[in-house]
């Protein structure tokens, strides 16, 4: 059985690689990137790992990062679909928004002055309770529908937008805001180096020598359309979610199951319910950290399941972004769909001999309509969308 396509008529980014979609596209087909030692916060750690950092970006005093970018990608999405505040309160409009560390773990000061048995100033935690990423969105735009978060480490915002998919074809709302958001911070990046999978270089996704990941921060989000609301609209679809598929195998904490299972049957499950044959895959936004466990396994799932299909990790022009890496990747997939065009798997200098085949090395065309994004998750989940060209 396969799912009704549910149109995309939208999309917006913010990321180290621009401050919206068209610069981060434009980003990627240079080759740019720049990930420096973090600015915003500091640690004690002897080596300052690099990190894709938005140095630019302020949020407003009364929200918390992860809420302010989310809300920063809403808008260009929103805009980009011809829709206005007006338009949107006429209609059921749910918002689904993938974070990870996002709301948090970003009042350190709060947290640190209650645990040692003061009494902190309550902005703190007023802040934390107006910067859920789903509710901002929602608020500023006054939308009534189903409003959810998801919280599913670095699957969080693959899952938001698979989540999203299903509200518009059960007919639970019109339009929805879907994607995801998360933040900097020195929690996770201190946590990140513990887990010793962080490169103290430029991460370099697939290639022998890679170390582990850059972390990064941004938001993407998608304006999804049911039919009858986009024919209403007359917007014209920039692509379409064709297909889900998520499978969690639960075979560690945080580390990748050796065979590939759960990934496997995610993505097997995604291109059943597109009713998308594996030949019909242009290419693949992979996950691609440029951890040696995940490359090495996700490699090979490719090379099963998708024989000879190009496929290539984003990561290396963004950093691993956590909750918001699956919706930037499924934006870029999209607009890669649009351009008939890849760019090259950046940091990639030196084949593996464990990984059979390697990314795309240098931008090429692409002829094909529909493509894969996919995302790994800890705990072992893993989520899969299928997108079709507009």
């Amino acid at each position: 059985m396969t799912g009704t396509p549910v149109a995309i008529t939208g999309m917006g980014c913010i990321c180290a690689a621009g401050a919206n979609l068209h610069d981060c596209m434009e980003a990627l087909f240079l080759g740019a990137r720049a990930p420096a030692p973090p600015v915003r916060f500091t640690s004690n750690h002897p080596i300052r790992y690099p990190v894709f950092e938005l140095r630019d970006f302020e949020e407003p005093a009364d929200m918390l990062r992860s809420g302010a970018l989310g809300l920063h990608a809403a808008r260009e999405a929103i805009a980009d679909a011809g829709l206005d505040r007006k338009t949107l309160r006429g209609l059921r409009v749910g918002v689904c928004v993938g974070t990870t560390v996002g709301t948090v773990m970003s009042e350190e000061n709060f947290c640190r002055e209650s645990l040692a048995g003061r009494d902190p100033d309550i902005a703190g935690m007023r802040r934390i309770l107006r910067s859920n990423p789903a509710d901002v969105i929602a608020r500023e735009f006054g939308l009534s529908g189903p409003r959810q978060t998801v919280v599913n480490a670095c699957s969080s915002g693959t899952g938001a937008l698979g989540t999203a998919g299903s509200w518009i074809r059960a007919g639970l709302c019109d339009v929805a805001i879907a994607g995801g958001a998360d933040e900097l911070g020195r929690i996770p990046y201190i946590g990140f180096i513990s887990l010793m999978i962080t490169d103290d270089s430029p991460c370099k996704p697939f290639d022998k020598n890679r170390k582990g990941l850059n972390l990064g921060e941004g938001a993407a989000m998608l304006v999804l359309e049911s039919e009858p609301s986009r024919r209403r609209s007359g917007n014209r679809p920039r692509s379409f979610l064709l297909g889900y598929g998520s499978a969690g195998d639960a075979y560690h904490l945080t580390a990748p199951r050796p065979d590939g299972t759960g990934l496997k049957n995610a993505m097997a499950e995604a291109l059943a319910y597109s009713g998308t044959p594996p030949a019909s895959i242009a290419f693949v936004n992979a996950h691609g950290t440029g951890t040696p466990d995940n490359d090495r396994i996700e490699s090979g799932v490719l090379r099963d399941m998708l024989p000879g299909v190009p496929y290539l990790s984003t990561k290396g022009y963004t950093g691993h972004t956590l909750g918001a890496a699956g919706a930037s990747e499924a934006v870029f997939t999209a607009a890669c769909l649009e351009m008939g065009k890849i760019p090259a798997n950046a940091g990639f200098e030196t084949p593996d001999p464990e990984i059979a085949n390697t990314p795309v090395r240098e931008v090429a065309g692409v002829s094909g309509t529909v493509a894969l994004s996919e995302s790994l998750a800890f705990g072992g989940n893993n989520s899969v969308v299928v997108l079709g060209k507009g």
